[in-house]
């Protein structure tokens, strides 16, 4: 199977920190699918659409700003 075939959800995790998964494979624990599906490189660009603070979630809440 060619790179251009392999399918990829876009996930998430409690500290709302953002990573690929290939498609039908067991999610590593703390992780969640969040929606999107696609080719790599389709959903490394929506994870930079969306991912606009790398901060994690419990250090933005820290610094009042979430």
């Amino acid at each position: 199977m060619s790179e251009e075939q392999v399918l990829y959800n876009v996930v998430v995790n409690d500290e709302e920190q953002y990573s690929i998964w290939w498609e039908g494979r067991e999610l590593p624990a703390g992780w969640r699918i969040e929606g999107t599906r696609g080719s790599k490189d389709e959903c490394l660009a929506h994870i930079d659409e969306v991912w606009t603070d790398m901060r994690p979630l419990s250090l933005r809440r820290r610094m009042g700003r979430v």
